[in-house]
């Protein structure tokens, strides 16, 4: 086989693959139950094109988690997480990973609802964690946020406090705006220097 036509193989793959991945993540956020036939026909691939991928739901869900992850973190670090107060960057990056999370309500709850270890929800959580954990550090090296507890413990805190306000405005029971101001006024009482 020549180079040529192998590098012209990995590139169809490459496209099927984003292809499938898109489908997916489209399909299943309408229809949490869609099969992977379903699947591969909004993809305009076959069923064995899709095995091929993804040798089943499980493998197609993990890469759909890594998409998702990964369009979050691309959406946190063009939030300008180094510049301006640590605050203001720690809410600009929240709402950054928030935004990415609420087109995708239906399959994020899906998502969730997966059982997990808790070694694999910590992977799953570990590049959006790195980037709040970067702006608690600079705060910290600031002084604008205390120093005297760990910066991973204060991310981890940080991004269960986020799911809280999201879960509140999923269900009704908060307005966005309302949602958004009380996560500043809580990180802000939890990370402030004493």
């Amino acid at each position: 086989m020549s180079g040529s036509a192998d590098r012209n193989r990995r590139a169809d793959a490459r496209r099927n693959n984003s292809t499938i991945l898109d489908a997916a993540v489209r399909l299943l956020d309408a229809q949490p139950d869609a099969s992977l036939d379903a699947i591969a026909g909004a993809a305009g691939v076959t069923r064995q094109t899709v095995y091929a991928h993804f040798p089943s739901r499980e493998h197609l869900m993990a890469a759909v988690v890594r998409r998702i992850t990964d369009e979050a973190v691309a959406a946190m670090d063009a939030a300008e997480p180094d510049n301006g107060s640590a605050m203001d960057a720690l809410i600009r990056v929240l709402e950054a990973g928030a935004q990415t999370a609420g087109r995708y309500p239906a399959l994020i709850q899906q998502i969730a609802s997966i059982p997990v270890s808790p070694h694999v929800d910590e992977e799953r959580h570990a590049p959006v964690a790195a980037r709040i954990n970067r702006v608690i550090q600079r705060g910290q090296a600031s002084g604008e946020f205390d120093k005297g507890l760990p910066a991973a413990w204060l991310a981890a805190i940080t991004i269960k406090i986020g799911h809280a306000a999201g879960e509140e405005v999923d269900a009704g029971r908060m307005p966005r705006s309302e949602a958004a101001d009380a996560l500043r006024t809580v990180l802000a009482r939890l990370l402030r220097p004493e």
